[in-house]
């Protein structure tokens, strides 16, 4: 049985694919149930923590490969950029709760033991990176950056439960079973470094305030300059120190 959230006017009206694919040397293809992801990785460390990214919407992996990866490698971390369904050389439609099940395979494909992984999730992308610390909780450490604290509520935004053919009771059910960042953050016990700018307008700095309030061992960084678009532009020097120094602490 599908997701009500799954609904195709939420996939419609939530999600903005676009077709770029990564580049070719650095792309690794993930199978998932009914889809391939277009991945990409870059190693240059050899014995560094990987940082796993899950990007923001209306992004995709070629946006990040190579300037990214280079960038965090200047700070001495590998990286792994995943896609999601529909997304640029990705196949399958995007669904939000059905992709949740996709960060197993991912992270399986990362190729590192789960101690040496730092998760990365920014906007939209930190439903995955939640959901996959919490079903990975030896990971090292958890970067939440522009992110989500109540997905179900971002849905609501744009459609109502009547034309998705339900009730607001029923997608709160689901969203309290599949979606609840309160109880996932709360059940992964290693370091959650969260970051937001203090003035975005898209995805207000409380969503922030209330992941951080919600994981274990968290710490909150606010940036005065930047909004959710532009927050790379002005704090990308900061945002990278704070994500190498989450990703270098010593487990245990």
């Amino acid at each position: 049985m599908s997701a009500l959230l799954d609904h195709p006017v939420v996939t419609e009206r939530y999600f903005f694919p676009r077709r770029v694919p990564p580049p070719t040397a650095s792309r690794v293809d993930v199978a998932v149930e009914g889809a391939v992801l277009a991945c990409a990785s870059h190693r240059p460390h050899e014995d560094a923590p990987t940082l796993v990214l899950f990007h923001g919407n209306g992004e995709v992996v070629a946006d990040y490969v190579p300037e990214y990866a280079e960038a965090f490698a200047s700070v001495g971390l590998n990286t792994f950029f995943a896609e999601y369904r529909g997304y640029g050389a990705s196949t399958g439609t995007p669904a939000l709760v059905r992709m949740l099940d996709d960060v197993d395979a991912i992270l399986d494909a990362v190729g590192v033991p789960d101690d040496q992984i730092v998760l990365y999730g920014r906007s939209v992308g930190s439903i995955y990176a939640i959901e996959a610390a919490s079903r990975r909780p030896g990971v090292r450490a958890l970067v939440i950056e522009s992110g989500i604290a109540s997905p179900l509520a971002r849905v609501l935004l744009r459609a109502t439960p009547h034309e998705l053919g339900t009730t607001i009771d029923a997608l709160r059910e689901e969203a309290a079973r599949r979606l609840d960042h309160e109880a996932k953050l709360a059940r992964f016990e290693g370091p959650t470094l969260v970051l937001h700018a203090r003035h975005d307008d898209l995805v207000r700095a409380d969503e922030a305030r209330a992941n951080a309030a919600w994981a274990k061992r968290a710490e909150l960084l606010l940036f005065e300059r930047g909004d959710h678009n532009s927050i790379h532009a002005y704090n990308l020097p900061a945002i990278l120190e704070a994500a190498a120094r989450v990703a270098t602490h010593h487990p245990g």
